[in-house]
């Protein structure tokens, strides 16, 4: 798949964890829909906010700060492509 390749080739560690998941939402479409993998393409990608872990840090004068730790879900949407 196109997307895979020029993932690739991008320098941000991110993209190797997009690639991770569009491979794995390929995998699922070979699997569960009998869908072929040469096929294939990316119809829509997006990430939307997940819960967040708060912690706190103590700080000077007996007070506390909070810490957010992010995360997201990573939505792929593939499909066959028209011949």
């Amino acid at each position: 798949m196109q997307a895979v390749d020029v993932l690739g080739f991008a320098p941000t560690p991110h993209a190797r964890v997009i690639a991770q998941v569009i491979r794995s939402a390929m995998a699922n479409a070979e699997h569960n829909y009998q869908m072929e993998p040469a096929e294939l393409k990316v119809v829509a990608i997006y990430a939307d906010e997940a819960r967040m872990n708060k912690r706190y840090r103590a700080r000077a004068r007996g007070r506390a700060s909070a810490i957010l730790k992010r995360s997201s879900h990573i939505t792929v949407v593939v499909s066959e492509q028209e011949a």
